[in-house]
């Protein structure tokens, strides 16, 4: 089973990567080396990219409950709206309990 979940100290990792780069790049910019660095910073920035889709895909991954919950709902909102139901329902719009 792959792991479809990306938990907290993962994405705490990922905050501390991004924290890095950040610092590495105002150090750099400082020392007058920005451009100079230019291929180990795009290393570093295909790391990180790597690791902010695997967060983004696994972030907004549901599982297999919450889909069915979707699809329950979902369903549920295309079925019977008060007001349409001409057939069964009283005046104020909800179906009738008996015959």
């Amino acid at each position: 089973m792959t792991d479809e979940s990306y938990d907290p100290q993962r994405a705490e990792r990922l905050v501390e990567m991004l924290r890095h780069l950040a610092q590495r790049i105002i150090a750099l910019d400082t020392q007058g080396r920005l451009l100079g660095e230019s291929p180990q910073l795009l290393r570093t920035l295909g790391d990180i990219r790597a690791e902010l889709f695997r967060y983004e895909v696994r972030h907004t991954f549901d599982t297999p409950e919450t889909a069915e919950h979707r699809r329950i709902v979902g369903e549920a909102s295309q079925g019977w709206t008060p007001g349409t139901d001409h057939d069964n329902e009283e005046s104020d719009g909800w179906p009738h309990d008996g015959p």
